[in-house]
C-alpha cells in the first residue's frame, strides 16, 4: 500500500509547470508560519484582494518590524526580475483599509484603519505623512517603493493611504500588490548531498527552488545528477506530530560515493563524518541530537530554540525533556500555549467607579464630578463644584452627588446653553402689559407701579385712586423713594379699567388687588408708555407723577383737595387752548407756504409758454409817425370841421 501511495504521488505532479524562480511577475518569501507573495499589476485594491483569496490568501499585513522587513524581501526580489525600470515612484496595495463612514481616530496607531484579514489594532506603524480626515469615501493603504533604487531591501517603504480604485481606475501610481498566505507549520528545506536540484510548489500555486521553510501540504520536486537524466523524487510536507512538520524522507538526498562530505557538507546540518568506503553519515555537537530525518539537529535543551515567543519566558521540565512557558504578572498565555496575551482586570470590576485597562495592568479613573481622595487613592469623592470662588451660577447654586443645579432669585429665569446664567423677567411684558393697573416700571428682577397725573398710587403698590395733580413736571424722584440713576421701562395696564372720578373725586369702583409693589434697587429703563392720558377731556396730557396716598384725618382736608382737583382741571383747559391756537397757526403758515409755491410755478409755466411762442416778421419793424402832410385835406365845405359831410 505504501509503495501505491508512492507511485501516486509522481503520476499527479507530471503535468505540473515547474519554473525555477517562481511564476511570472511574482515573488516569493516565507518565513515563520506566513507566505508572502509580490506581484505586478495594475488593479484596485478589490481586485487585488480577489486575487490574493482565490488562492487562500489576503492583501497581506504588516503588523510587526519582522514582517514588514520580510514583505520588503519579496518586493525587491520582484524589482529584481525586472530589466531597466524607469525611475518613478510606485505603489503596492496592502490589506490595511478603513470603510465608508468610519472616520479618522487620531488616537490610534492605525489612525481608525483595520486589517483586511481581522485582527486586534496593532501598535507598529510606518506612514509616510499625517493620514487625511475623511468619512464620505473607502479609504486604502499602499507601500511606496522608489522603483529606481538599486537596494531596495535596505530600507523598508513608507504607507500611503488614498482612494481604493476602480477596475477603470485602479489609482495613481499603483503598480502591483502583495499577498500573505498562513499556515499551521513548515518544513525545512530538504538537503542534497550531491549535486541535484530541488523545486517547490505552495498551496497558493506559486514555485521556488530558494525557500528559507517551505509551507505545509507542499510538493518538492528533486532532481539528482549532473545532467537531465538525473533521478527524480518527489515529497510532501506533512504533519509528523503535533507542532512537527517533515517530508516523510530519512538521509541526505543525491548522496553520491564521488563527493562525500566535499559537496555541500554532505547534506548534513552540521557535521558529515566519511567511512570507508565511500560512505558517510551526519551527526550533531555536544548538546544536540540528531533528528529522524537524519540531517537535522536539535539542541538537547527545548528551550535552546525559544519555543515561547512574546512576553514568554521558556521554563525547562523535569529531567530536561519538555518546557512550559510561562507570562509575566498581567498576562496569560493564548491558545498556544507559547505566547501571552493580556489580562483584562477590569472584568473583575476592581474600581468604585471606572477601571481603565492597560497592557499588563489596569488603573482607576473617577467620574466627572468626582475626584480621588488622595494621590494613589482608587476612592472617589464628591466634587463641590458651588464652592466659595468656584461657583458656575451667576446666582445660587445647589451642589449635588456628582454634578450641581443653579437657581435664580425671584423676578430671574435660567438661561444660557449650560442653563447657569440668569436673565430678568420684564414683569411689565405680556398681553396686559404687567400687573399694574396704571403705569408699569421694570427693574432688574421686580418691577414698580406708578399712576397718570391726578391719580395716586393705593396702599396696595397697585391700584390708582383719583388724587392731586400738578401741572408742572416732576422734577425729582417719586415720594418716598430714591431714584437715583435709575431707568424705568414705563406701560400703561390697559387691559385693566381705570378708575373714574365722579363729582367728590371719589372712586365710583374698588381698585383691583393685584401684586404688591416690591423695592426697586435694581437700575430701571425708561420707555414711552402705551397710554399716557387718564380718564378726561380728549387731546389731554401730562407728565407722569407716581403719588402716594396721605393718610386724612378730616373732612376739610378732603375738601382742600377737591378744590385743588378743580384748579387742575382749568389748568389743564387752559394747557389745552394754548395748544389749539399754537395748532392753529402752524396750519396758516402751512396754507400760506403752499399758495406761495403755487403761484410761484404758475407764474414760471407762463414764461416758459412765452418763450415757446414762435416770432414773426413784422416783429423786426416798427411803425413810423404820421406826418401833416400825408394826412387828408380836410373837407373845407364840410359844416362840421374835422368831418367830410
Amino acid at each position: 500500500m505504501a509503495t501505491s501511495a508512492g507511485l501516486l504521488l509522481p503520476l499527479l505532479l507530471l503535468g505540473q509547470p515547474w519554473a525555477g524562480a517562481g511564476a511570472p511577475g511574482e515573488a516569493v518569501v516565507c518565513a515563520g508560519n506566513a507566505c508572502y507573495t509580490a506581484h505586478w499589476g495594475k488593479l484596485s485594491a478589490a481586485e487585488a484582494q480577489s486575487h490574493c483569496s482565490k488562492n487562500g490568501g489576503n492583501l497581506a499585513t504588516v503588523k510587526s518590524e519582522e514582517e514588514a522587513w520580510n514583505i520588503q524581501r519579496a518586493l525587491a526580489q520582484l524589482l529584481e526580475l525586472e530589466e531597466a525600470l524607469e525611475a518613478r515612484m510606485g505603489k503596492f496595495w496592502i490589506g490595511l483599509q478603513r470603510e465608508k463612514a468610519k472616520c479618522l481616530d487620531s488616537s490610534l496607531p492605525l489612525k481608525g484603519f483595520s486589517w483586511v484579514g481581522g485582527g486586534e489594532d496593532t501598535l507598529y506603524t510606518n506612514w509616510n505623512r499625517e493620514v487625511r480626515s475623511s468619512c464620505v469615501s473607502r479609504r486604502c493603504v499602499s507601500l511606496l517603493l522608489y522603483l529606481s533604487l538599486p537596494s531596495h531591501a535596505s530600507h523598508l517603504s513608507k504607507w500611503s493611504e488614498g482612494p481604493c480604485g476602480t477596475p477603470n481606475s485602479p489609482g495613481s501610481n499603483i503598480e502591483g500588490f502583495v499577498c500573505k498566505f498562513s499556515f499551521k507549520g513548515m518544513c525545512q528545506p530538504l538537503a542534497l548531498g550531491g549535486p541535484g536540484r530541488v523545486e517547490y510548489r505552495t498551496p497558493f500555486q506559486a514555485t521556488s527552488s530558494s525557500l528559507d521553510t517551505v509551507p505545509f501540504a507542499s510538493v518538492a520536486n528533486v532532481a539528482c545528477g549532473d545532467g537531465d537524466e538525473g533521478r527524480e523524487h518527489y515529497f510532501l510536507c506533512k504533519e509528523k506530530a503535533s507542532d512537527v512538520f517533515d517530508w516523510g524522507s530519512s538521509g541526505p538526498l543525491c548522496v553520491s560515493p564521488k563527493y562525500g562530505c566535499s559537496f555541500n557538507n554532505g547534506g548534513c546540518q552540521q557535521d558529515c563524518f566519511e567511512g570507508g568506503d565511500g560512505s558517510f553519515r551526519c551527526g550533531c555537537r555536544p548538546g544536540f541530537r540528531l533528528l529522524d530525518d537524519l540531517v537535522t539537529c536539535a539542541s538537547r535543551n527545548p528551550c535552546s530554540s525559544s519555543p515561547c515567543k512574546g512576553a514568554a519566558t521558556c521554563v525547562l521540565g523535569p529531567h530536561r525533556k519538555n518546557y512550559t512557558c510561562l507570562c509575566p504578572q498581567g498576562y496569560q498565555l493564548d491558545s498556544s500555549q507559547q505566547d501571552c496575551v493580556d489580562v483584562d482586570e477590569c472584568q473583575d470590576s476592581p474600581c468604585p467607579q471606572e477601571c481603565v485597562n492597560t497592557p499588563g495592568g489596569f488603573h482607576c479613573e473617577c467620574w466627572v464630578g468626582y475626584e480621588p481622595r488622595g494621590p494613589g487613592e482608587e476612592a472617589c469623592q464628591d466634587v463641590d463644584e458651588c464652592a466659595s470662588g468656584h461657583s458656575p451660577c451667576s446666582q445660587d447654586c445647589t451642589n449635588t452627588d456628582g454634578s450641581f443645579h443653579c437657581f435664580c432669585k425671584e423676578g430671574y429665569v435660567l438661561a444660557g446653553e449650560d442653563g447657569t446664567q440668569c436673565l430678568d423677567v420684564d414683569e411689565c411684558e405680556g398681553p396686559e402689559h404687567g400687573l399694574c393697573e396704571g403705569l408699569c416700571l421694570n427693574t432688574q428682577g421686580s418691577f414698580r407701579c406708578s399712576c397718570l397725573p391726578g391719580w395716586e398710587l393705593g396702599p396696595d403698590g397697585v391700584s390708582c385712586t383719583a388724587g392731586s395733580t400738578s401741572l408742572a413736571p416732576q422734577t425729582g424722584p417719586p415720594q418716598g423713594e430714591d431714584m437715583g440713576d435709575r431707568e424705568g421701562n414705563l406701560v400703561y395696564s390697559s387691559t385693566i379699567s381705570r378708575p373714574t372720578g365722579d363729582s367728590e373725586g371719589t372712586s365710583k369702583e374698588p381698585p383691583t388687588m393685584k401684586r404688591p409693589s416690591l423695592p426697586s434697587e435694581a437700575p430701571t429703563t425708561l420707555t414711552a408708555p402705551d397710554m399716557l392720558a387718564p380718564s378726561g377731556p380728549p387731546g389731554e396730557w401730562m407728565e407722569p407723577i407716581t403719588h402716594h396716598p396721605k393718610a386724612t384725618t378730616d373732612r376739610g382736608e378732603n375738601t382742600d383737595e377737591a378744590k385743588q382737583s378743580d384748579n387742575g382741571t382749568d389748568g389743564q383747559k387752559l394747557l389745552l387752548f394754548y395748544i389749539l391756537g399754537t395748532v392753529v397757526a402752524i396750519l396758516l403758515l402751512l396754507a400760506l407756504a403752499l399758495g406761495l409755491l403755487v403761484y410761484r410755478k404758475r407764474k414760471a409755466k407762463r414764461e416758459e409758454e412765452k418763450e415757446k411762442k414762435p416770432q414773426n416778421a413784422a416783429d423786426s419793424y416798427s411803425w413810423a409817425p404820421e406826418r401833416a402832410e400825408n394826412r387828408a385835406l380836410e373837407n373845407q365845405y364840410s359844416p362840421t370841421p374835422g368831418t367830410d359831410c
